[in-house]
């Protein structure tokens, strides 16, 4: 586990935990302890940072997140949003942070797109003109404005989430945690979703976006943290993840004989070795194991191969482990 570099530092942060945890389970009086998620978490977002957490199903993202704008209060350390406790200071950080958490709740399906955020934009103290131009304003710039007045039963789950987004951003928070933000958008919406992010960015928002999609992450997020059980695995930049694990390397090849592949495998430092048609992608724990992977493969006369590093998602892996939809206990 990597510690973030910045924590402490004397320029107040954005988001900040310190020793954070939440137990789940845990039965007075008896042994059991309970389902830790998150557990100890040491994590610092600097302000207008874009950070992006990563993880499993269970890891514990939805539940720091929910901590982060008080839905939940902590059973270990504590957290700071703009410099407020999130234990004792809840109406001040609620004033700081806007939601996205998305699916169906927090939205009134009787009630068309238009008045859910004039609903919630009246419970800011907006009202009158500033209301009007606030709604308008947001259904605008999250592509719902020729479905402003249809109700929002009807609407499909990726509009939905257009509408959580614009409901996040009512009250113009210097704070916004987004939790799956692009679930159920198709690729145009998620596409505009990057753009949005880039905005955001621009006005110096803070935004933490919980997410499974690994091109997203490297696409929008400033850093990336990863998360498993609970606990903050490496926080670091997208394109310097790679970096943490650069032991691990891809070689492939095309126009492998099936005994070369197959060979490839007893070689020390392999750690797996696909065969997808007449394409082998072969991956190794070193750089001896990669020295040793090309020179067996161009031994065996084939040519035709590259060498790369891993990508995030494939950093994912290695780090959390291939897991897959395998939650956390």
């Amino acid at each position: 586990m990597l510690a973030e570099a910045n924590f402490g530092g004397s320029s107040m942060a954005a988001i900040e935990a310190r020793g954070l945890g939440r137990v789940y389970g845990r039965r007075r009086g008896g042994s059991k302890d309970g389902v830790h998620a998150p557990r100890d978490v040491d994590f610092v977002v600097e302000p207008g940072e874009v950070r992006g957490l990563l993880g499993p199903n269970g890891a514990g993202k939805t539940t720091l997140c929910r901590i982060l704008c008080t839905v939940l209060a902590p059973t270990s350390g504590t957290a700071r949003v703009l410099g407020h406790d999130v234990v004792r200071e809840t109406t001040a950080v609620k004033r700081s942070v806007g939601i996205v958490f998305g699916g169906d709740r927090g939205l009134y399906g009787r009630l068309t797109a238009r008045q859910n955020l004039q609903f919630w934009a009246s419970l800011y103290g907006l009202h009158g003109r500033a209301l009007r131009l606030r709604v308008d304003g947001l259904l605008e710039r999250v592509g719902l404005t020729g479905r402003a007045d249809e109700r929002v039963d009807a609407f499909s789950r990726g509009m939905k989430q257009r509408l959580h987004l614009a409901r996040g951003l009512v009250a113009e928070p210097p704070v916004l945690i987004m939790d799956e933000p692009t679930t159920g958008m198709d690729p145009v919406a998620a596409h505009d979703f990057r753009a949005l992010v880039g905005e955001l960015r621009g006005d110096r928002r803070t935004l933490l976006i919980t997410t499974h999609d690994m091109a997203e992450a490297a696409a929008v997020c400033d850093q990336v943290t990863f998360i498993d059980h609970g606990r903050v695995l490496v926080s670091e930049k997208p394109a310097a993840i790679g970096a943490l694990i650069s032991r691990y390397e891809r070689i492939t090849a095309t126009d492998v004989p099936a005994h070369v592949a197959d060979a490839l495998s007893a070689l020390a430092g392999v750690v797996s070795v696909t065969v997808d048609g007449s394409q082998v992608t072969v991956e190794t724990s070193d750089t001896e194991a990669t020295r040793a992977v090309l020179q067996h493969l161009v031994g065996a006369g084939v040519t035709d191969l590259s060498t790369g590093r891993p990508s995030l998602e494939q950093v994912y892996l290695h780090v959390i482990g291939e897991r897959g939809m395998a939650v956390s206990g």
